[in-house]
Protein backbone atom coordinates (compact mmCIF):
# COMPACT_ATOMS: atom_id res chain seq x y z
CA UNK A 1 0.00 0.00 0.00
CA UNK A 2 1.38 3.76 -0.92
CA UNK A 3 1.22 6.06 1.65
CA UNK A 4 0.78 8.99 -0.68
CA UNK A 5 -0.05 9.16 -4.63
CA UNK A 6 1.71 11.84 -5.87
CA UNK A 7 0.64 14.05 -9.08
CA UNK A 8 3.70 15.15 -11.14
CA UNK A 9 3.43 18.49 -11.47
CA UNK A 10 6.45 19.74 -13.91
CA UNK A 11 4.01 21.32 -16.04
CA UNK A 12 2.34 24.26 -13.60
CA UNK A 13 4.36 27.45 -14.77
CA UNK A 14 4.99 26.09 -18.09
CA UNK A 15 3.29 27.24 -21.38
CA UNK A 16 0.30 26.45 -21.45
CA UNK A 17 -1.02 23.81 -24.38
CA UNK A 18 -3.93 21.12 -24.70
CA UNK A 19 -2.09 18.17 -22.88
CA UNK A 20 -1.34 20.60 -19.79
CA UNK A 21 -5.42 21.36 -19.51
CA UNK A 22 -6.20 17.80 -19.99
CA UNK A 23 -3.34 17.21 -16.56
CA UNK A 24 -5.23 20.66 -14.78
CA UNK A 25 -9.18 18.96 -15.95
CA UNK A 26 -8.01 15.45 -14.20
CA UNK A 27 -6.21 16.54 -11.14
CA UNK A 28 -9.40 18.79 -10.29
CA UNK A 29 -12.08 15.83 -10.88
CA UNK A 30 -10.08 13.90 -9.24
CA UNK A 31 -9.92 16.01 -6.51
CA UNK A 32 -13.59 16.29 -6.35
CA UNK A 33 -13.62 12.36 -6.29
CA UNK A 34 -10.84 11.91 -3.16
CA UNK A 35 -13.70 12.56 -0.39
CA UNK A 36 -16.13 9.85 -1.63
CA UNK A 37 -13.60 7.33 -1.88
CA UNK A 38 -11.69 7.41 0.95
CA UNK A 39 -11.61 3.88 1.71
CA UNK A 40 -8.36 3.46 -0.67
CA UNK A 41 -6.69 5.17 2.42
CA UNK A 42 -4.12 6.61 0.26
CA UNK A 43 -3.24 10.25 0.44
CA UNK A 44 -2.54 12.60 -2.59
CA UNK A 45 -0.45 15.45 -3.45
CA UNK A 46 0.61 17.81 -5.70
CA UNK A 47 4.46 17.58 -6.32
CA UNK A 48 5.73 21.37 -7.98
CA UNK A 49 8.89 22.72 -8.47
CA UNK A 50 7.90 26.21 -8.82
CA UNK A 51 5.94 29.10 -7.09
CA UNK A 52 3.10 29.27 -10.07
CA UNK A 53 -0.30 29.52 -8.54
CA UNK A 54 -2.62 26.30 -8.47
CA UNK A 55 -5.85 25.66 -7.99
CA UNK A 56 -7.48 25.67 -4.31
CA UNK A 57 -7.34 21.78 -4.00
CA UNK A 58 -9.89 20.37 -0.86
CA UNK A 59 -8.40 16.94 -0.93
CA UNK A 60 -4.96 17.08 -2.77
CA UNK A 61 -2.11 18.58 -0.60
CA UNK A 62 -0.11 20.81 -2.94
CA UNK A 63 4.05 20.38 -2.18
CA UNK A 64 5.80 23.21 -3.04
CA UNK A 65 9.78 22.27 -3.62
CA UNK A 66 12.93 25.09 -1.68
CA UNK A 67 14.09 27.36 -3.61
CA UNK A 68 17.15 25.81 -4.79
CA UNK A 69 15.19 22.62 -6.20
CA UNK A 70 13.65 25.19 -8.07
CA UNK A 71 15.92 26.66 -9.90
CA UNK A 72 16.73 22.98 -11.39
CA UNK A 73 16.15 22.38 -14.95
CA UNK A 74 12.49 20.87 -15.59
CA UNK A 75 13.76 17.26 -17.30
CA UNK A 76 16.76 17.47 -14.07
CA UNK A 77 13.83 17.83 -11.93
CA UNK A 78 11.36 15.40 -13.67
CA UNK A 79 14.48 12.79 -14.13
CA UNK A 80 16.56 12.90 -11.24
CA UNK A 81 14.90 14.85 -8.30
CA UNK A 82 11.10 13.67 -8.53
CA UNK A 83 11.78 10.02 -8.46
CA UNK A 84 14.60 10.25 -5.46
CA UNK A 85 11.48 12.87 -3.41
CA UNK A 86 8.82 10.66 -4.00
CA UNK A 87 10.40 7.09 -4.03
CA UNK A 88 8.12 5.97 -1.62
CA UNK A 89 5.12 7.22 -3.31
CA UNK A 90 3.02 6.14 -6.98
CA UNK A 91 3.97 8.76 -9.24
CA UNK A 92 1.47 9.94 -11.36
CA UNK A 93 2.09 11.65 -14.66
CA UNK A 94 -0.55 13.07 -16.90
CA UNK A 95 1.76 15.13 -19.75
CA UNK A 96 3.53 12.45 -21.59
CA UNK A 97 6.27 11.89 -19.69
CA UNK A 98 7.82 11.17 -16.32
CA UNK A 99 10.57 9.88 -14.46
CA UNK A 100 12.32 6.63 -15.78
CA UNK A 101 14.14 5.77 -12.12
CA UNK A 102 10.80 5.10 -10.69
CA UNK A 103 8.96 2.20 -11.84
CA UNK A 104 5.82 2.77 -9.06
CA UNK A 105 4.22 5.32 -11.87
CA UNK A 106 1.14 5.92 -14.19
CA UNK A 107 2.21 7.64 -16.98
CA UNK A 108 -0.35 9.08 -19.66
CA UNK A 109 0.49 9.21 -23.31
CA UNK A 110 -2.04 11.08 -25.11
CA UNK A 111 -1.17 9.45 -28.21
CA UNK A 112 2.07 7.84 -30.59
CA UNK A 113 1.81 10.86 -33.25
CA UNK A 114 5.99 10.97 -32.98
CA UNK A 115 5.64 7.60 -34.75
CA UNK A 116 2.89 7.94 -37.09
CA UNK A 117 3.15 11.69 -38.20
CA UNK A 118 7.04 11.97 -37.54
CA UNK A 119 7.17 15.09 -40.25
CA UNK A 120 5.21 17.40 -37.55
CA UNK A 121 8.24 17.31 -35.10
CA UNK A 122 11.70 18.17 -34.69
CA UNK A 123 14.47 15.27 -35.12
CA UNK A 124 15.44 16.16 -31.67
CA UNK A 125 11.59 16.17 -30.30
CA UNK A 126 11.09 12.74 -31.83
CA UNK A 127 14.04 11.42 -30.69
CA UNK A 128 13.65 12.43 -27.10
CA UNK A 129 9.75 11.32 -26.84
CA UNK A 130 10.60 7.77 -28.68
CA UNK A 131 13.62 7.70 -26.09
CA UNK A 132 11.81 8.00 -23.10
CA UNK A 133 8.39 6.41 -24.72
CA UNK A 134 10.40 3.24 -24.85
CA UNK A 135 11.19 3.11 -21.29
CA UNK A 136 8.13 4.21 -19.84
CA UNK A 137 6.26 1.56 -21.66
CA UNK A 138 8.48 -0.83 -20.11
CA UNK A 139 9.24 -0.01 -16.77
CA UNK A 140 5.55 1.96 -15.39
CA UNK A 141 3.66 0.13 -14.06
CA UNK A 142 0.43 1.22 -15.83
CA UNK A 143 0.06 3.31 -18.83
CA UNK A 144 -3.02 5.62 -19.40
CA UNK A 145 -4.51 7.03 -22.93
CA UNK A 146 -6.97 8.99 -24.33
CA UNK A 147 -8.85 6.68 -26.81
CA UNK A 148 -9.04 3.18 -28.06
CA UNK A 149 -6.93 4.06 -31.41
CA UNK A 150 -4.36 5.76 -29.40
CA UNK A 151 -4.09 2.21 -27.30
CA UNK A 152 -4.17 0.60 -30.44
CA UNK A 153 -1.26 3.15 -31.77
CA UNK A 154 0.91 2.41 -28.86
CA UNK A 155 0.57 -1.17 -28.54
CA UNK A 156 1.35 -1.30 -32.65
CA UNK A 157 4.09 0.82 -32.38
CA UNK A 158 5.84 -1.29 -29.33
CA UNK A 159 5.21 1.25 -26.88
CA UNK A 160 3.40 -1.08 -24.24
CA UNK A 161 1.60 -4.14 -24.65
CA UNK A 162 -1.95 -4.12 -24.63
CA UNK A 163 -2.75 -5.28 -21.06
CA UNK A 164 -0.51 -2.53 -19.50
CA UNK A 165 -2.89 0.39 -20.77
CA UNK A 166 -6.49 1.64 -19.69
CA UNK A 167 -7.91 3.84 -22.36
CA UNK A 168 -9.72 7.34 -19.65
CA UNK A 169 -11.45 9.10 -22.21
CA UNK A 170 -10.93 13.02 -21.65
CA UNK A 171 -14.14 15.67 -20.37
CA UNK A 172 -15.38 18.56 -22.64
CA UNK A 173 -17.61 19.93 -19.80
CA UNK A 174 -15.32 22.53 -18.78
CA UNK A 175 -16.60 24.98 -21.52
CA UNK A 176 -19.81 24.73 -19.93
CA UNK A 177 -18.55 26.78 -17.35
CA UNK A 178 -16.89 29.59 -18.90
CA UNK A 179 -18.79 32.37 -19.75
CA UNK A 180 -18.30 33.42 -23.53
CA UNK A 181 -16.92 36.70 -24.27
CA UNK A 182 -17.62 37.35 -27.88
CA UNK A 183 -15.26 40.36 -28.15
CA UNK A 184 -13.23 38.68 -30.60
CA UNK A 185 -16.83 38.66 -33.05
CA UNK A 186 -16.82 42.35 -33.26
CA UNK A 187 -12.29 42.75 -33.10
CA UNK A 188 -12.84 40.38 -36.96
CA UNK A 189 -16.03 41.65 -37.95
CA UNK A 190 -18.19 38.20 -37.95
CA UNK A 191 -21.40 37.46 -38.54
CA UNK A 192 -22.64 34.97 -36.07
CA UNK A 193 -23.49 31.20 -38.10
CA UNK A 194 -21.55 32.82 -41.18
CA UNK A 195 -18.21 31.37 -40.40
CA UNK A 196 -16.17 28.25 -40.16
CA UNK A 197 -13.80 27.67 -37.09
CA UNK A 198 -10.84 25.62 -37.37
CA UNK A 199 -7.18 25.54 -35.25
CA UNK A 200 -4.41 27.94 -36.67
CA UNK A 201 -1.55 24.74 -36.77
CA UNK A 202 0.74 24.18 -39.52
CA UNK A 203 1.61 20.70 -38.43
CA UNK A 204 1.32 18.29 -41.55
CA UNK A 205 -1.17 16.10 -39.55
CA UNK A 206 -3.30 18.74 -38.85
CA UNK A 207 -4.33 18.86 -42.47
CA UNK A 208 -5.37 22.93 -42.40
CA UNK A 209 -4.25 22.75 -46.19
CA UNK A 210 -7.03 21.72 -46.97
CA UNK A 211 -9.45 24.10 -45.42
CA UNK A 212 -7.32 26.68 -47.54
CA UNK A 213 -8.26 24.89 -50.31
CA UNK A 214 -11.71 24.54 -49.71
CA UNK A 215 -12.46 28.30 -49.07
CA UNK A 216 -10.52 29.42 -52.29
CA UNK A 217 -13.70 27.48 -53.95
CA UNK A 218 -16.48 29.74 -55.21
CA UNK A 219 -19.13 27.32 -53.19
CA UNK A 220 -17.24 29.38 -49.92
CA UNK A 221 -16.51 32.65 -50.93
CA UNK A 222 -19.14 33.98 -48.93
CA UNK A 223 -18.34 32.36 -45.85
CA UNK A 224 -15.16 33.58 -43.52
CA UNK A 225 -12.72 30.99 -42.34
CA UNK A 226 -11.60 31.93 -38.88
CA UNK A 227 -8.43 30.19 -37.73
CA UNK A 228 -7.33 30.93 -33.99
CA UNK A 229 -4.09 29.46 -32.58
CA UNK A 230 -0.20 30.37 -32.85
CA UNK A 231 0.16 30.10 -36.87
CA UNK A 232 -0.08 33.37 -39.03
CA UNK A 233 -0.98 34.30 -42.41
CA UNK A 234 2.54 34.41 -43.08
CA UNK A 235 3.42 30.81 -41.24
CA UNK A 236 1.15 29.32 -44.04
CA UNK A 237 2.29 31.08 -46.61
CA UNK A 238 6.16 30.36 -45.47
CA UNK A 239 5.29 26.72 -46.27
CA UNK A 240 3.79 27.46 -49.44
CA UNK A 241 0.25 27.54 -48.96
CA UNK A 242 -1.96 30.23 -50.42
CA UNK A 243 -4.37 31.94 -47.74
CA UNK A 244 -7.67 32.87 -49.88
CA UNK A 245 -8.89 36.61 -48.78
CA UNK A 246 -11.82 34.90 -46.56
CA UNK A 247 -9.68 33.87 -44.16
CA UNK A 248 -9.40 35.52 -41.10
CA UNK A 249 -6.33 34.95 -38.11
CA UNK A 250 -7.58 35.02 -34.44
CA UNK A 251 -4.37 34.75 -32.98
CA UNK A 252 -3.91 33.10 -29.32
CA UNK A 253 -7.41 33.46 -28.00
CA UNK A 254 -8.75 33.48 -24.04
CA UNK A 255 -10.90 30.86 -23.19
CA UNK A 256 -13.57 32.72 -22.97
CA UNK A 257 -12.98 34.03 -26.44
CA UNK A 258 -12.86 30.98 -27.77
CA UNK A 259 -15.98 29.61 -26.12
CA UNK A 260 -17.66 32.98 -27.56
CA UNK A 261 -16.27 31.94 -30.99
CA UNK A 262 -17.09 28.19 -31.03
CA UNK A 263 -20.91 29.12 -29.56
CA UNK A 264 -20.98 31.68 -32.84
CA UNK A 265 -19.73 29.30 -35.12
CA UNK A 266 -21.76 28.21 -38.14
CA UNK A 267 -19.33 25.18 -38.07
CA UNK A 268 -16.09 23.88 -36.37
CA UNK A 269 -14.07 22.35 -39.21
CA UNK A 270 -11.44 19.44 -37.90
CA UNK A 271 -9.53 17.96 -40.50
CA UNK A 272 -7.05 16.12 -38.86
CA UNK A 273 -5.06 13.52 -40.35
CA UNK A 274 -4.46 11.80 -36.99
CA UNK A 275 -5.86 12.92 -33.67
CA UNK A 276 -5.28 10.80 -30.32
CA UNK A 277 -8.46 11.95 -29.19
CA UNK A 278 -9.57 15.31 -30.33
CA UNK A 279 -10.83 17.73 -27.83
CA UNK A 280 -11.97 20.67 -30.02
CA UNK A 281 -14.82 18.75 -31.34
CA UNK A 282 -16.36 17.91 -28.62
CA UNK A 283 -16.05 21.29 -26.53
CA UNK A 284 -17.74 22.65 -29.74
CA UNK A 285 -20.56 20.41 -29.76
CA UNK A 286 -21.05 20.86 -26.32
CA UNK A 287 -21.54 24.34 -27.04
CA UNK A 288 -23.98 24.05 -30.01
CA UNK A 289 -21.50 24.19 -32.70
CA UNK A 290 -21.90 21.45 -35.90
CA UNK A 291 -18.67 19.70 -36.65
CA UNK A 292 -17.00 18.32 -40.14
CA UNK A 293 -14.27 16.06 -39.41
CA UNK A 294 -11.99 14.10 -41.31
CA UNK A 295 -12.79 9.92 -40.59
CA UNK A 296 -9.34 9.58 -38.94
CA UNK A 297 -7.72 8.29 -35.96
CA UNK A 298 -9.91 8.87 -33.06
CA UNK A 299 -12.31 11.31 -34.55
CA UNK A 300 -14.60 9.13 -35.31
CA UNK A 301 -14.74 7.24 -31.87
CA UNK A 302 -14.99 10.84 -30.47
CA UNK A 303 -17.53 11.87 -32.64
CA UNK A 304 -19.82 9.17 -33.45
CA UNK A 305 -22.51 9.81 -36.03
CA UNK A 306 -23.04 13.60 -34.63
CA UNK A 307 -20.31 15.16 -37.21
CA UNK A 308 -20.49 15.27 -40.47
CA UNK A 309 -17.50 13.64 -42.64
CA UNK A 310 -15.12 15.22 -44.82
CA UNK A 311 -12.30 13.12 -46.97
CA UNK A 312 -8.96 15.04 -45.76
CA UNK A 313 -7.98 15.57 -49.30
CA UNK A 314 -10.89 16.26 -50.98
CA UNK A 315 -11.54 20.37 -50.60
CA UNK A 316 -14.76 19.97 -52.84
CA UNK A 317 -16.09 17.76 -50.04
CA UNK A 318 -14.88 20.35 -47.69
CA UNK A 319 -16.96 22.89 -49.21
CA UNK A 320 -19.88 20.63 -49.92
CA UNK A 321 -20.54 19.18 -46.10
CA UNK A 322 -19.51 22.50 -44.98
CA UNK A 323 -22.09 24.60 -47.38
CA UNK A 324 -24.78 21.99 -46.28
CA UNK A 325 -24.31 22.63 -42.39
CA UNK A 326 -24.26 26.19 -42.90
CA UNK A 327 -27.45 26.26 -45.07
CA UNK A 328 -29.80 23.45 -44.13
CA UNK A 329 -31.33 24.51 -41.33
CA UNK A 330 -33.15 21.06 -40.65
CA UNK A 331 -29.65 18.98 -40.60
CA UNK A 332 -28.06 22.06 -38.82
CA UNK A 333 -30.50 21.79 -35.97
CA UNK A 334 -30.18 17.64 -36.07
CA UNK A 335 -26.31 18.38 -35.56
CA UNK A 336 -26.51 20.31 -32.87
CA UNK A 337 -29.09 17.80 -30.82
CA UNK A 338 -26.81 15.15 -31.94
CA UNK A 339 -23.55 17.13 -30.99
CA UNK A 340 -24.99 17.96 -27.46
CA UNK A 341 -25.93 14.59 -26.98
CA UNK A 342 -22.63 13.24 -27.83
CA UNK A 343 -20.72 15.74 -25.81
CA UNK A 344 -22.64 14.91 -22.86
CA UNK A 345 -21.22 11.28 -22.86
CA UNK A 346 -17.58 12.86 -22.02
CA UNK A 347 -17.19 14.36 -18.41
CA UNK A 348 -14.46 14.70 -16.25
CA UNK A 349 -16.01 13.07 -13.37
CA UNK A 350 -16.68 9.97 -15.51
CA UNK A 351 -12.52 10.48 -16.68
CA UNK A 352 -11.40 11.54 -13.20
CA UNK A 353 -13.31 7.87 -11.88
CA UNK A 354 -12.11 5.65 -14.23
CA UNK A 355 -8.27 6.92 -13.76
CA UNK A 356 -9.38 6.51 -10.16
CA UNK A 357 -10.29 3.16 -10.32
CA UNK A 358 -7.17 2.20 -12.60
CA UNK A 359 -4.81 3.47 -10.01
CA UNK A 360 -6.30 1.77 -7.30
CA UNK A 361 -6.32 -1.19 -8.94
CA UNK A 362 -2.33 -0.80 -9.81
CA UNK A 363 -1.42 -0.28 -6.27
CA UNK A 364 -3.67 -2.51 -3.80
CA UNK A 365 -4.49 -2.03 -0.40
Amino acid sequence: MYKTIAFNGKFFGAEVTGVHRVAEQLIAATDALIAEHSAHGAEYALVIRNSVKVPPYRNILCVRESPLVRRMHRIAWEQAYLPLARRKDFILNLCNLGPLLHHDCATLIHDAQVYSAPESYSRSFRLWYKFLFFFIGRRHKLIVTVSEFSRQELVHYGVASADKIVVVHNGCDHVLQIRPDEGQLAALKLVPGRYVLALANTQKHKNVAILLKAFARPELQDVTLVLFGGASKASFENLGHVVPPNVRFAGWVTDPELVGLMANAGALAFPSLTEGFGLPPLEAMALGCPVVAAPFGALPEVCGEAALYADPFDPGQWSLKLRTVLDDKTMRESMISAGRRQAGLFTWKRAAQKLFDAVKAATPA
